[in-house]
């Protein structure tokens, strides 16, 4: 009898589980087919290229991973294009955010080319990224901001390559290339680093400044992680 009374919500959790991992593997698949569109009518063939292993086990399984993981612990990250510092926080940020390095290398890149053309901390723009998007480039908030670093379309226009496409804001790398210029343009207005953060964030008013200081933790995360793997 015990045994009878036990066997209904066993198999309720079981089926449960079942559809929980079933439905992540659907979201999962239809995000990396959307960016993979996005990315092919940009031209963006390397981006494409590296959604083909967009879909890690991490993902489908739902763990959230330890940030706190020995540098040896973050894998072989590939080198092309990437200085030393971008590859380890590039790992860090594969294991966190539970995306493919080959989807995050092109990413990476574009924000350590921007960075350099706008005199920034490409670890800034990464941070902004983690903060902003959680590193999903089809991600829209209530206000319309769009993509990765979560621009709104209608202001910034003007910032927009002249061979952009029909969904310039959804297509990660343009996405970061206007990103961080809007990022330095509210650093510039306001006078500093945190003034300028909470002005990209929409949090002038906010006197606490909790938007700079989560961009700020997650930089120094960032570091942390890079200095742990190149000490290794």
């Amino acid at each position: 009898m015990f045994a009878t009374s036990l066997f209904p919500p066993v198999m309720s959790r079981l089926t449960s589980a079942v559809f929980a991992v079933l439905q992540k593997f659907l979201v999962v698949f239809g995000l990396a087919l959307l960016v993979a569109l996005v990315g092919a009518h940009n031209g963006h063939a390397a981006f494409v290229d590296g959604i083909r292993s967009v879909l890690p086990k991490e993902a489908l399984l739902g763990d959230e991973l330890e940030t706190d993981e020995p540098a040896e612990a973050l894998g072989d990250v590939p080198s092309v294009l990437l200085t030393p510092r971008m590859r380890a926080a590039l790992a860090y940020v594969s294991m966190r955010y539970h995306v493919s390095t080959e989807a995050l290398q092109p990413i990476f890149a574009t924000a350590e080319e921007v960075a350099r053309d706008l005199h920034l901390d490409p670890l800034l723009i990464v941070a902004v990224i983690g903060v902003e998007s959680g590193f999903n480039p089809l991600s829209q908030s209530v206000v319309g901001a769009q993509g990765l670093m979560q621009v709104v379309p209608r202001f910034h226009q003007d910032k927009l390559p002249s061979d952009a496409g029909s969904l310039p804001f959804f297509d990660p790398l343009t996405n970061v290339q206007v990103g961080a210029r809007v990022l330095k343009e509210s650093i510039r207005r306001n006078g500093g680093l945190e003034d300028g953060l909470q002005q990209f964030g929409g949090a002038t008013k906010d006197p606490a400044r909790r938007y700079a200081t989560r961009v700020l933790a997650e930089r120094q995360r960032l570091e942390l992680a890079a200095q742990r793997w190149r000490s290794t």
